[in-house]
């Protein structure tokens, strides 16, 4: 979540009016991540999330994920729905941008979450799977293996080099490697892609809630665990593995949907893949990022450290037990 295209007061009153949510109380933005424009408001009636989706998102696509997200309040997953007007309408425009009102679900993300929360999401992503084996939805993975290198090509060698001594040649190697071994033959789902701590709200040990959907795609199923694992299971710095965290997530999976030993064998690969996708995105947003934007880019370097960890071979033991 981010602000970049700033709302006044008016506008956000004036898109209220169309549905039956109550006047407005308050309206704020909300900075982090680099996506889209974020309001958290406040009506008479309730709370609500007012998102206006920026260039990363194709309007064409946000049906993918209303549907997504239907399907999934259906079979009983905790995620926020989309809000319809009063003429059932979804999808609207303000200032220019595609926007939509979202339920919002009460709870607080961790920040430093802890065994038994870690085993919660690992239960939840496996309960997201199990409830998409039915999904006939599709959508292209935009931030997939293919999209790499070229986002490693448009940071350039020297400002990847600046961010850290040697950075170009490291995910060159790193690229290679997977390109010629990623195992594209593991069973295939649509995903969250981006379950990190900040998209699941927790009330004390129990989940109140998944959000954050608009990374979702198509994609290698256990790219997902790879994702969460390498999301929650280090220090904020990336510098420190927590191997009860890490355990904690895989069986909670493994209780709720299984891990195959095909998908066991393949996870370490997964995991370094995880953690190159999030290193290249970083490095572009940090790269990219417009000045003047509420927004924080996050640091490249918290991934190249958990890189280094998942592509040390001694430590595979430590990761899958």
């Amino acid at each position: 979540m981010a602000v970049y295209t700033q709302v006044s007061a008016e506008d956000a009153a004036s898109f209220l009016a169309k549905y039956d949510a109550g006047e407005l109380i308050s309206f704020k933005g909300i900075a982090e991540g680099v996506e889209n424009s974020n309001y958290l408001v406040e009506t008479t009636k309730s709370k609500y999330f007012l998102t206006l989706y920026e260039s990363r998102v194709d309007p064409a696509q946000l049906p993918f994920f209303h549907d997504l997200l239907g399907h999934l309040k259906q079979a009983g997953c905790l995620v926020p729905a989309f809000i319809h007007d009063r003429e059932d309408n979804w999808l609207q425009q303000l200032c220019g941008r595609p926007a939509c009102l979202i339920e919002f679900l009460s709870g607080v993300s961790p920040s430093e979450p802890g065994a038994a929360q870690a085993n919660a999401i690992g239960t939840a992503l496996g309960e997201l799977h199990l409830a998409l084996r039915d999904f006939d939805g599709h959508r292209p993975n935009s931030m997939g293996l293919a999209e790499w290198r070229r986002l490693a090509n448009e940071c350039g060698d020297a400002a990847l080099d600046d961010i850290a001594p040697g950075l170009a040649a490291r995910i060159d190697e790193e690229l290679s490697l997977l390109e010629r071994d990623w195992p594209v033959h593991l069973p295939h789902s649509v995903i969250h892609g981006d379950l990190f701590p900040d998209n699941v709200l927790m009330l004390g040990n129990t989940l109140s809630g998944l959000i954050d959907f608009y990374f979702a795609c198509t994609e290698i199923r256990s790219f997902d665990i790879a994702v969460t694992h390498a999301a929650w299971s280090f220090s904020s710095d990336g510098a420190h593995y927590l191997p009860q965290i890490g355990t904690a997530i895989l069986d909670g999976y493994r209780q709720t949907h299984g891990i195959d030993a095909e998908t066991l064998s393949a996870l370490p690969l997964l995991f370094r893949g995880a953690c190159l996708r999030f290193l290249l995105s970083r490095c572009y947003d940090w790269v990219n990022t417009p000045a003047g934007a509420l927004v924080t880019p996050k640091n490249p370097t918290a991934f190249l450290y958990r890189l280094d960890f998942y592509a040390n071979p001694a430590n595979k033991d430590i990761i899958l037990g």
